[in-house]
């Protein structure tokens, strides 16, 4: 029989290494090494993100088993992190919870923390004078990732939880910024994240994506036609910083049967006055 596990779930007595004293293994491969660090990071991280998820706090065999890991292994790379206060463990309650200094890390994200704040107000008015779903994104990765999203009072709404993500070839959000990206990034995300098809109307080739993000610069508004998903339609924006750089993008998103064709021009106008309103209070220039 196992023997019981302490306070900590399985805690084990830590053996303090001084620097530069001789540890077990030290003379492996380097290469065998290195993978081994890589995956212990990987699952460390993994075990990181499931905690972020849990606002309320996990429990050690909850964790294990989320990341299909030995509860041993699990609560190691755990200890790990508390040492370094990326979590940290509750005794009473026996759960981990998110330790300070991954708050700490994630607020060297304030630019995007600023934005969201700043183009909060101008979303609402754009979803209380437009009567769709406002949107904003930002890119990573080849790919457009929604921040924030303020909802209509419609009945049939568009909704996208805030992470999600999307292509740019054929999202309203990822048009419009691709609108304002060189034509040597535009080339290098084509190349690297290729431009599948989601629906009949998908965009799959580069000449006639150029073709359009021309139109867009021109009316200064993306049109996602049903590109992304069947009887959707968005307009989308891009918002500029202080430097002219194309930050992220602002959209309105419905059914087609409400965003009919007669209604693009109108609710482009009212998306491209959020997006220039949000590029103003960013520092932007307008010209």
């Amino acid at each position: 029989m196992l023997p019981a596990l302490s306070e900590r779930e399985g805690a084990m007595p830590q053996r303090t290494v001084r620097k530069g004293a001789s540890q077990p293994g030290r003379n492996t491969a380097t290469s065998r090494g290195n993978g081994d660090q890589v995956q212990s990071l990987i699952r460390a991280l993994g075990l990181l993100n499931r905690i972020a998820e849990a606002p309320d706090g996990a429990s050690l065999t909850d964790l294990a088993q989320q990341v299909g890991l030995p509860t041993s292994t699990a609560h190691r790379l755990l200890t790990t992190l508390e040492q370094e206060r990326y979590v940290r463990f509750n005794h009473e309650q026996r759960l981990w919870t998110v330790g300070v200094q991954a708050f700490v890390t994630g607020c060297t994200f304030t630019k995007t923390r600023s934005l969201v704040a700043l183009a909060r107000p101008h979303m609402r008015h754009l979803m209380e004078e437009g009567g769709e779903t406002v949107n904003l994104a930002i890119v990573d990765e080849g790919q457009a990732v929604y921040l924030a999203q303020i909802e209509c009072s419609q009945m049939m709404r568009v909704f996208a939880r805030p992470g999600t993500r999307v292509p740019l070839h054929c999202s309203g959000v990822g048009k419009a910024i691709l609108s304002a990206t060189s034509d040597k990034s535009l080339s290098r995300i084509l190349h690297q994240h290729g431009m599948p098809r989601l629906t009949v109307k998908t965009i799959t080739a580069p000449l006639p994506l150029r073709e359009e993000l021309e139109r867009v610069r021109a009316v200064g508004y993306a049109v996602d036609d049903e590109e992304h998903a069947v009887g959707l339609r968005c307009i989308a924006a891009p918002i500029f910083d202080e430097t002219g750089d194309v930050v992220a993008a602002v959209s309105a998103s419905g059914p087609m049967a409400r965003i009919v064709e007669e209604r693009i021009a109108p609710l482009g106008g009212l998306v491209l006055d959020a997006a220039r309103a949000i590029s103003a209070e960013m520092g932007a220039t307008l010209r």
